[in-house]
């Protein structure tokens, strides 16, 4: 799920903006993505602070766990770099590297097995991935298209532990100066996702005598943005994110390497500012509510899951900032 909606932003973004453009290239394709999504800048570092929340758990379909969360934080780290580009710059290759470090802070917990109430040691997890993704663009119907194709590895702080990859194709359904509409299809190379085969579909629309936008891309985000002051930007609005990592188990029943997956449904307000043509930075913050957490053997799919959540809606924070080496100007 996490790299389809990674892969699903990008192109869209993409496309959104080259089909505006006459005779689009690979230039207006970076700009397109680093203007919406700051973690694919050359360097990005964000910081997420949520609130405490309570949980209820169930193990191997039983009920397992009460108690509540009183601290859950977030770093994250990423790098991005295209290493070729062909002399047309119709075809790209990039390389990126992604770490992740996540801490939980536990009060009381109550097992419903026991009967008993104790406290929880705190809790970190390290997650990285690095991909190597190649993208070529086209047209189709004398229409821009966007190729892509995605290997990636990841992995925690003990061991590499899956490859995993994606191929998808997105193009212009319509192109108005006001109003962009794209489509396509991703299929995931991964023996793990439920659903190998998705239908992909965004519209961006600029509102008749008014300074903002609406931006709409299924099944992330919808936002209505506008530019504010001579640098900064304001949105509010929606987005999905997704979140994992790995798990080194060793208790009775469950031994080996799992994956935790969490989908997250972020409602709120954000605030970029431009301090440089390179350097950006954020603010976000409002109301997150936990769709899914749950935990399966590596490589297995989320559908047969040995552990499940479900947790209180939370407030959160998070905080950005980016460096773009190639951009040059506002």
């Amino acid at each position: 799920m996490k790299s389809k909606i990674i892969s699903l932003i990008v192109v869209f973004t993409s496309l959104q903006t080259i089909a505006q453009e006459k005779e689009p290239d690979m230039k207006t394709f970076g700009k397109a993505i680093i203007d919406k999504f700051p973690s694919t800048r050359t360097f990005d570092i964000q910081y997420e602070q949520l609130g405490p929340s309570n949980y209820n758990s169930e193990l191997l379909g039983n009920r397992f766990e009460r108690g509540r969360i009183e601290n859950h934080s977030r770093f994250k780290a990423a790098f991005n770099l295209p290493f070729y580009a062909s002399k047309s710059k119709k075809f790209v290759l990039t390389t990126s590297l992604r770490y992740k470090y996540e801490s939980y802070d536990f009060g009381e917990v109550y097992n419903y097995n026991t009967d008993q109430v104790y406290t929880r040691e705190n809790q970190n997890a390290q997650y990285w991935a690095g991909a190597v993704s190649a993208t070529y663009m086209s047209s189709l119907f004398h229409k821009p298209v966007i190729y892509n194709a995605t290997a990636t590895v990841d992995g925690n702080e003990d061991d590499f532990q899956r490859l995993k990859g994606f191929v998808s194709v997105v193009f212009v359904l319509k192109r108005t100066p006001s109003t962009t509409i794209t489509a396509g299809a991703l299929v995931l190379l991964d023996p793990s996702s439920i659903i190998p085969l998705t239908p992909l579909f965004s519209m961006n629309h600029k509102f008749k005598n008014s300074k903002w936008d609406m931006d709409f891309i299924l099944p992330q985000r919808i936002l209505f943005r506008r530019e504010l002051l001579e640098d900064g930007r304001i949105s509010f609005g929606t987005e999905l994110n997704s979140e994992n990592f790995y798990l080194n188990l060793d208790a009775a029943n469950l031994k080996g390497v799992y994956e935790l997956n969490q989908l997250e449904l972020k409602t709120g307000i954000t605030y970029e500012y431009s301090f440089s043509p390179k350097i950006n930075a954020f603010v976000k913050g409002g109301v997150n509510h936990v769709l899914t957490t749950r935990i399966t053997e590596k490589g297995e799919r989320t559908n047969r899951y040995v552990y499940s959540q479900k947790e209180d809606t939370q407030g959160y924070f998070r905080f950005g900032i980016s460096y773009n080496l190639f951009n040059k100007k506002r």
